[in-house]
C-alpha cells in the first residue's frame, strides 16, 4: 500500500487483527522485509504496520536533507492519517532512533529498541581524525572528500549524496534528553557482540530511561532480533 506524506509516496503494509497497534521501523539502508519476521510472529495478537522510510525500499527517494525530526514528523502524519492510536513502536538501529524521538513527543503505549544507540559522545573516531588531518593539508581537500567515501561506514559509502548528508545528521544527533522524556515502558534488546551499537551504549541508555529494561543476547550482533528470533518473540510477547 502507498500513502502520500510530505509530498512523498510512502510504501507500507498492514496486517493482523487487534485493537492494539504495532509499528515496526527498520534500520538504515533496509526496508520492510527486514522487520517482517517480527511482524509475522506478532500478527495474530496485534495489528502490525511496517513502513519503508523515505529514501528506502519502495518509498520515494529524498531530494533534500532530512533530520530525525523530519522522519518523526513524517511518522506522526502517517499515524494520524491511518488513525492509529497509541501505537507500540518497535525500531531497529536508525528506526529505533526515530522511535526514541517520536516517543518523547507523542503518545505511545510502549517502545522496543533493537541496537539503537542514542547517546552521542564527543569522541572522534580514528577515521574522522585521519580525514580531518588530510583536509588540512594544502590542496588536499578534494582528496579528503574522496577518502571519506572509502574510509566511512558501508552505509555511508552506499548512500546517495543527499542520503549521506542525512546519515551524518542522524548519527551525530544526541538523543539523551529525548530518551529521558519518555514516560512509557521501554525495552532494549541488544546483542553483546554488536559492533555498530556496542552493548555499553545499551547500558548507558537503560540508565537514563525513566522506565527502561535491557535484555542482553550473548554472542549476537547488530541483528540480534533476527539471530535469536524465537527468543526475541517470547520476550516481546511477555513485555507487550
Amino acid at each position: 500500500m502507498v500513502i502520500k506524506i510530505k509530498n512523498l509516496d510512502i510504501n507500507y503494509i498492514r496486517y493482523g487483527s487487534s485493537k492494539r497497534n504495532i509499528i515496526l521501523l527498520h534500520g538504515w539502508g533496509q526496508n520492510i522485509e527486514m522487520m517482517k519476521p517480527i511482524g509475522d510472529k506478532l500478527s495474530e495478537e496485534f495489528n502490525v504496520t511496517i513502513i519503508d522510510f523515505p529514501g528506502f525500499g519502495e518509498s520515494d527517494r529524498l531530494y533534500e536533507l532530512w533530520t530525525i525530526s523530519d522522519y518523526v514528523e513524517m511518522l506522526h502524519e502517517f499515524v494520524h492519517k491511518l488513525k492509529i492510536d497509541n501505537p507500540i513502536l518497535i525500531g531497529h538501529s536508525f528506526g529505533g532512533r526515530v522511535a526514541i524521538k517520536y516517543s518523547s513527543i507523542y503518545d505511545v503505549e510502549k517502545v522496543v529498541l533493537f541496537g539503537a544507540p542514542c547517546i552521542r559522545e564527543n569522541k572522534k573516531s580514528i577515521k574522522e581524525e585521519i580525514l580531518k588531518k588530510i583536509k588540512k593539508l594544502p590542496g588536499l581537500k578534494k582528496l579528503g572528500d574522496y577518502a571519506k567515501k572509502y574510509i566511512g561506514s558501508e552505509d555511508y559509502r552506499n548512500a546517495s549524496p543527499i542520503m549521506r548528508d542525512t546519515l551524518v545528521k542522524v548519527v551525530n544527533e544526541d538523543l539523551s534528553m529525548d530518551a529521558k522524556k519518555i514516560k512509557k515502558p521501554v525495552l532494549l534488546i541488544w546483542g553483546t557482540n554488536d559492533e555498530a551499537a556496542p552493548i555499553e551504549d545499551a547500558r548507558k541508555l537503560e540508565a537514563i530511561l525513566e522506565d527502561g529494561g535491557l535484555v542482553e543476547l550473548p554472542g549476537c550482533t547488530h541483528y540480534a532480533y533476527l539471530e535469536a528470533l524465537p527468543q526475541v518473540i517470547n520476550i516481546l510477547k511477555t513485555f507487550l
